[in-house]
């Protein structure tokens, strides 16, 4: 969630690279401008919903039977909570559908979907993300899509990504984290020889820190 609320200010500047000449050079420039000032506007408007959308996901649980504080959101369910985020999030993709803030509700919406169960809703908004041009954001939807693929029993598509984040580390998921979870996911599996090949790495990679001594304790549990 962390990397996620760093993700809900963003904002960019588009730039017109049309190289035409003379009048046509000006009237292609004010449509450019026209656009990128719509553009902008659109993904400010897109932010704040965002916003919104994310604090929804962390809105507090109260009792069943306890009325709503209309100050202070709240749900009276997890189920209830992520399915109104869900729904949020949803209503950013189709009204902003070609801002950037847009792709970041799609990660979401893919997230929302897996704990509602709807797996093959988190996997097609998943990949699509997993394509973003935001290698950042990319990272992130490859880790949520391969937790997908383990828990829906397609590991070999799972390792496959872990492999890929390991192979290309990002500021949002370091090689240690797609580590972390493809031993994991070897140790669920009953391939605890790979699960051991992983975490005897981390601590060759990452000698006399936290990381090393995490892989020393799984190492322990294995035997």
């Amino acid at each position: 969630m962390g990397a996620a609320e760093a993700t809900v200010h963003w904002s960019e500047e588009h730039k017109s690279k049309l190289i035409v000449g003379g009048l046509i050079l000006a009237v292609a420039l004010a449509a450019g401008f026209g656009g990128w000032y719509y553009l902008n506007q659109q993904d400010q408007k897109a932010s704040i919903q965002l916003n919104q959308a994310v604090r929804t996901m962390d809105a507090q649980l109260r009792p069943a039977g306890t009325p709503a504080d209309p100050d202070f959101p709240s749900f009276t369910s997890a189920k209830e909570r992520t399915t109104e985020a869900h729904k949020q999030f949803q209503a950013i993709a189709d009204q902003y559908p070609h801002t950037r803030t847009a792709e970041f509700a799609r990660y979401f919406l893919g997230l929302t979907s897996s704990q509602l169960g709807d797996n093959a809703a988190a996997e097609r908004d998943l990949k699509t993300v997993a394509s973003a041009h935001n290698e950042d954001l990319a990272a992130l939807a490859k880790l949520a899509l391969a937790a997908v693929y383990r828990d829906t029993n397609r590991t070999k598509d799972a390792i496959e990504l872990y492999n890929q984040l390991m192979a290309k580390p990002t500021r949002s998921v370091g090689k240690a984290t797609a580590q972390m979870e493809l031993a994991e996911t070897y140790v669920s599996t009953q391939q605890p020889a790979e699960a051991k090949r992983i975490y005897e790495q981390m601590q060759k990679e990452n000698p006399a820190s936290e990381l090393a001594q995490f892989a020393t304790q799984k190492l322990q549990a294995l035997k």
